[in-house]
């Protein structure tokens, strides 16, 4: 999503209603660490950004939810992301993607 202009965002948000990608290109990790292998490739953690900055800085609403576990038991999150000032679109979307969710159930342990 690097160099995607506003004009860009605009337009795929007349053809649909909403955009559904990953928060992170990995599952979510131990806190600290600095450097992350990805397809044989070590990347600095500010690489893990790439999904989520060029959308904010756009001021178009998302949220992030949980859809999923990785084999080693941490979260894997999804953003949703809609035009600007639709963020009844957005909640709508999270919601039938949380109705769909094998892990909606899940809940922090205290």
């Amino acid at each position: 999503m690097p160099g995607v202009s506003i004009s860009t965002y605009a337009e795929y948000f007349r053809g649909f209603d909403a955009l559904i990608t990953h928060v992170l290109p990995i599952p979510a990790h131990k806190h600290g660490v600095d450097q992350f292998v990805i397809d044989g490739q070590t990347v600095d953690a500010m690489y893990l950004q790439g999904a989520t900055v060029p959308l904010n800085v756009t001021g178009l609403p998302g949220i992030s939810m949980r859809f999923g576990t990785s084999k080693e038991g941490l979260p894997i999150n999804v953003q949703i992301v809609g035009s600007w000032l639709a963020e009844s679109t957005i909640l709508h979307v999270a919601s039938l993607l949380e109705g769909a969710s094998t892990v909606r159930n899940l809940h922090p342990s205290l």
